[in-house]
């Protein structure tokens, strides 16, 4: 019996990708192994032990395992997803590692020194030395990764993520509903996210801005509420902070058009969840977007408050004229969990 761990630490951190990747990874692992060949565990967080088939197949997370792990003596495969991740069998050289790499985000962080890059790319390269295969999430990130590191000519492969099933669109009582045609965004509220290029479309007073996650830096909050008083917009600007997944739902399901102009992502899981409700998708070009939008999104290419007026305005008139909703959704069914989820095993296999 072959014995895999899938490190899902990172769940202790609700509300954010790397929540949803390993809790959706871990659950179409279950549906997708040999039974009588294989056999799953978890590496996760107190409190997050309740989502798998049986709460007999967690190790309990730790955090003084980051010195020194429990034992893993008889497991086969450890799975590392997360590329910072301090808790790795570094000196176990019996279990094979697995590493997941989502992006390089930090290369792309101007308010991070050179040195702090060099930094970060360091440990990384601790991590990918250690490691037996490497799964990137997009051919930006494959790229990326070739670029700043050195794979050793380990195995490297490229599996897209899976989209989120959507729960049933409710709001409560509490949840804010709009009362005008509205865009949605969703994301950690952070500066890379790029969420006030997004105000000057709110300047024609026709369709609000709701933008749905946790508040990640205090000071980009408080730069996107400032941005909206200057234009004269604050009114049609709801920071909504973290919502239920009935609530994200109803807002994917009635918006007039989805919009992400991050600056930096290795995937973009809001995109697929959008694509499967078919509506109007306005990415920014930048690093993995139009990889994951392919020719069904439609694309700010500068910032510039005309020209994404343009290209806005120009996308919704194609969107209602040629039939795109079917073809959205037809994409985002290509994003699918359950063949993620095989093409992980297969990666599992190739090293027992």
């Amino acid at each position: 019996m072959n014995k895999i761990v899938l490190d899902c630490e990172r769940m202790k951190y609700r509300d954010t990708g790397l929540y949803h990747y390993c809790r959706n990874l871990g659950k179409y692992l279950e549906k997708n192994i040999h039974l009588r060949q294989e056999q799953l565990f978890f590496y996760t967080p107190p409190g997050e032990q309740d989502w798998s088939l049986t709460t007999a197949n967690h190790i309990t997370q730790n955090p003084l395992h980051k010195f020194i792990l429990p034992s893993l003596q008889s497991f086969d495969i450890w799975h590392s997803t997360y590329q910072n991740t301090h808790y790795m069998p570094v000196l176990n050289k019996k279990i094979k590692v697995v590493l997941s790499i989502h992006d390089l985000n930090f290369m792309y962080d101007e308010r991070k020194t050179a040195a702090k890059k060099q930094k970060y790319l360091r440990y990384l390269q601790g991590l990918i030395n250690r490691a037996d295969a490497i799964i990137c999430i997009s051919e930006f990130s494959k790229k990326d990764v070739l670029k700043n590191c050195d794979t050793k000519n380990k195995p490297l492969y490229v599996i897209h993520n899976g989209t989120n099933l959507l729960e049933t669109p409710e709001l409560t009582s509490k949840s804010y509903k709009p009362r005008k045609p509205f865009l949605f965004s969703i994301g950690v509220i952070n500066r890379k996210k790029n969420f006030h290029v997004l105000l000057p479309l709110l300047k024609k007073n026709t369709m609000e801005l709701l933008i749905a996650g946790k508040y990640d830096d205090p000071n980009y909050l408080s730069f996107i509420q400032k941005e909206s008083r200057d234009l004269g917009v604050e009114d049609n600007l709801h920071l909504l902070g973290s919502v239920s997944e009935h609530e994200k739902s109803w807002y994917y399901n009635n918006c007039k058009a989805f919009a992400f102009p991050s600056i930096s992502e290795g995937f973009g899981l809001p995109v697929v969840e959008a694509m499967s409700c078919g509506k109007p998708l306005f990415l920014s070009d930048k690093t993995a977007l139009p990889e994951i939008g392919g020719d069904v999104s439609f694309y700010f290419n500068d910032f510039n408050s005309d020209n994404m007026e343009k290209v806005f305005y120009n996308g919704m008139y194609k969107y209602d004229a040629n039939g795109y909703q079917d073809k959205i959704k037809e994409r985002g069914r290509s994003f699918n969990w359950h063949t993620s989820a095989k093409q992980y095993l297969e990666v599992y296999r190739s090293l027992y």
